[in-house]
C-alpha cells in the first residue's frame, strides 16, 4: 500500500502540472491570435490592453501615483505584466479543470475572453470591430485547449477516454506546434502594429511668427545639467495609454462644437494653411514629484488656439471650459478664460522642427503654457467642445483632480546626483527652474542648512520656458546636504510646504545628500 501511495501522488501532481500548462499554452495561443487581429483592426481592443485600460481607469488615484513614483515610465509595462500573470494563473486553473470536467474548463477560457470583449466594447468610441479580437481569443483558446487534452495520451482514463490516445510524441508535437503558432502570430501582430504606427513625416508650414534662435545652453559647459531644449526622444510621457493611437493624417479632423455660433471642422491641411506660430514652451506633468523627471522643454509649431475658436464663434458668456476629446475618447478640460488670456495657447503640429511623434500626439495636440498637462495638453486631439464644468466633466475632473491647475513654481538639482560621490574642491551644483508664464527671477542654493546663496542663471529664452542655473560650491570632505529654491518675476518664493501631486501638483524643496571625499 505504501508503494502505491508514493507512486500515485507524484504522478497526480505531474498530471495537474501538465494540464495547467495546457491551459497556459492554449490561452497564450488565443491571446496571440487576438493580438494579430487587433493589430489589423483596432489595436486598443487587444484583450490584455482592453483589460489593462479598464484597470487604469478603476485604479484609485493614490495607487496610480504610487505606481508612477515606484516604476516611473515603466508603470504601464508593470501593469500589463500583472494582467498577463493573473490571466495565465486563471488559464492554468482552467487547464486542470478541463481534464476532469471538459465543459467547465472550456467555459472558463471563453469567460476570460468574454470579459475582455465586454471591456473593449465599453471603451469610449468603441465600435463593432472592438469585439472581434475577444471572439477570436475565445474560439482559438478554447479550441487549442480542447485539442491538447484530446491528444494527451495520459488522459484516456478520464473524461477524454475513448479518444484513442496517441503517443507522448503526439503531445509534444501538438504543444510545440501551438507554441510556434503563438510566437508567429504574436510576432506578426507586433510587426503590423509597428507598420501601422509607421512614420509621421508630414510637410510642415514655415511659421508666420517664428521663434528666435535658441541661445547656447549651460549643458555645453557644465556636464549633468538638463539640455536647454529636450530632445523629442527624451521628452517625458505620462498618459493612460497602453497602446499608441494609429491616426491617418489624411483622414484626421478637428471639430469645434458646443456653445459656438457654428460647428466647424478642420483637416490637417487646413491647419497648415492658417497662421502658425513657433514658441519655446516648457510642459510639466501634474504627477511630477519634487525633483522629478516629468518636465520638458521644446519648440512647438502650431495654430493659435484663439484663431481656431474665433472661426467657430464662441459664446464666452456661457461656456467656461474647453472639453477636448482625443481620437479614442479620452477627455481633457481646459479653463476657457486661461486659454484666451493672451498666452501662446495653440494646437501644435510640430515639435523641435519636425512633426509630432505618435508618442507626443501626432498629428495634433493642445499646448497651453502655464497649466499642468492634465488640463491643457490633450494629445491626438480630435474635438473641442465649448461647454461648462457643470454640464460636462473630463476624465481627470471626474477623479477629483483640480479644475484650475497652474504649474507651481519649482526647481530641480540635476547635478550632482543624490547619494553620489564628489572630490573635495569646486563642485558645480546645477539644474533647472521653472515658473511657466511668469518667469524665473533667481535661483538660490543652500548647503547643510546654512543661509541661501544665489546661483548663476543660464540664458533667458521666454517666461514660458525653464531656466538653467549653476552654483560653484567649495566642497569639503564629508556628507553634505544640498537644497535649491526658485523665485519668480512676481517675487514669489518657491514654497517649502511639502504636498503630493494630487490634486493640484506637488510642492516643496528638493534636498539631496552627497558625499565629498
Amino acid at each position: 500500500m505504501q508503494t502505491d501511495v508514493t507512486t500515485t501522488a507524484p504522478e497526480g501532481r505531474w498530471q495537474r502540472a501538465r494540464h495547467a500548462a495546457y491551459g497556459v499554452l492554449a490561452t497564450l495561443v488565443g491571446l496571440a491570435a487576438a493580438h494579430l487581429v487587433a493589430a489589423l483592426t483596432v489595436p486598443a481592443a487587444s484583450p490584455v490592453l482592453a483589460v489593462g485600460s479598464t484597470v487604469i481607469d478603476l485604479t484609485p488615484t493614490p495607487l496610480k501615483e504610487w505606481a508612477i513614483r515606484q516604476f516611473g515610465s515603466s508603470d504601464k509595462l508593470v501593469l500589463v505584466g500583472s494582467v498577463v500573470v493573473v490571466v495565465l494563473l486563471l488559464a492554468a486553473l482552467a487547464g486542470v479543470l478541463t481534464a476532469r470536467r471538459p465543459t467547465a474548463g472550456l467555459v472558463v477560457v471563453v469567460a476570460l475572453a468574454g470579459v475582455a470583449g465586454v471591456l473593449a466594447v465599453l471603451r469610449p468610441q468603441a465600435g463593432p470591430l472592438d469585439l472581434v479580437p475577444a471572439l477570436v481569443a475565445a474560439v482559438v483558446g478554447a479550441a487549442s485547449l480542447w485539442w491538447l487534452h484530446r491528444v494527451d495520451d495520459r488522459g484516456s482514463a478520464g473524461p477524454w477516454a475513448g479518444s484513442g490516445g496517441p503517443t507522448r510524441r503526439g503531445v509534444v508535437l501538438a504543444s510545440g506546434g501551438l507554441a510556434a503558432a503563438a510566437v508567429a502570430m504574436g510576432g506578426v501582430g507586433r510587426w503590423v502594429s509597428s507598420y501601422r504606427l509607421g512614420g509621421t513625416d508630414v510637410a510642415l508650414p514655415t511659421p508666420n511668427d517664428p521663434a528666435p534662435a535658441l541661445p547656447k545652453g549651460l549643458e555645453a559647459t557644465y556636464s549633468g545639467i538638463s539640455p536647454l531644449q529636450t530632445p523629442v526622444a527624451d521628452f517625458y510621457r505620462v498618459d493612460t495609454r497602453l497602446t499608441l493611437p494609429t491616426v491617418d493624417v489624411d483622414s484626421w479632423t478637428l471639430t469645434i462644437d458646443g456653445d459656438v455660433e457654428q460647428e466647424v471642422t478642420f483637416t490637417f491641411d487646413d491647419l497648415t494653411q492658417m497662421r502658425t506660430i513657433e514658441r519655446d514652451i516648457t510642459l510639466t506633468c501634474v504627477s511630477n514629484e519634487v525633483g522629478g523627471p516629468y518636465v520638458g522643454s521644446a519648440r512647438w509649431l502650431g495654430v493659435p488656439l484663439k484663431d481656431l475658436l474665433d472661426r467657430a464663434g464662441i459664446d464666452a458668456t456661457r461656456a467656461d471650459q474647453i472639453l477636448s476629446t482625443d481620437v479614442d475618447g479620452m477627455t481633457i478640460s481646459t479653463p476657457l478664460d486661461v486659454a484666451l488670456d493672451g498666452r501662446d495657447a495653440m494646437i501644435a503640429i510640430g515639435m523641435n522642427g519636425t512633426s509630432l511623434s505618435r508618442t507626443h500626439g501626432f498629428p495634433a495636440r493642445m499646448v497651453v503654457p502655464g497649466l499642468y498637462g492634465f488640463v491643457s495638453a490633450c494629445k491626438w486631439i480630435s474635438r473641442m467642445t465649448l461647454t461648462t464644468y457643470d454640464e460636462q466633466q473630463a476624465y481627470w475632473t471626474e477623479r477629483k483632480w483640480a479644475v484650475d491647475a497652474p504649474i507651481k513654481l519649482s526647481s530641480r538639482i540635476d547635478t550632482p546626483k543624490p547619494l553620489s560621490d564628489s572630490k573635495a574642491g569646486t563642485v558645480v551644483v546645477g539644474g533647472i527652474a521653472w515658473a511657466q508664464h511668469v518667469g524665473i527671477e533667481r535661483v538660490e542654493v543652500r548647503v547643510d542648512g546654512e543661509a541661501w546663496r544665489p546661483a548663476t542663471l543660464g540664458p533667458q529664452v521666454t517666461d514660458d520656458y525653464w531656466r538653467q542655473w549653476y552654483f560653484e560650491w567649495d566642497a569639503s570632505p564629508g556628507q553634505h546636504f544640498l537644497a535649491c529654491r526658485a523665485v519668480n518675476k512676481d517675487g514669489d518664493v518657491q514654497s517649502d510646504v511639502r504636498m503630493t501631486p494630487f490634486p493640484e501638483g506637488s510642492s516643496g524643496l528638493q534636498e539631496i545628500s552627497v558625499n565629498v571625499t
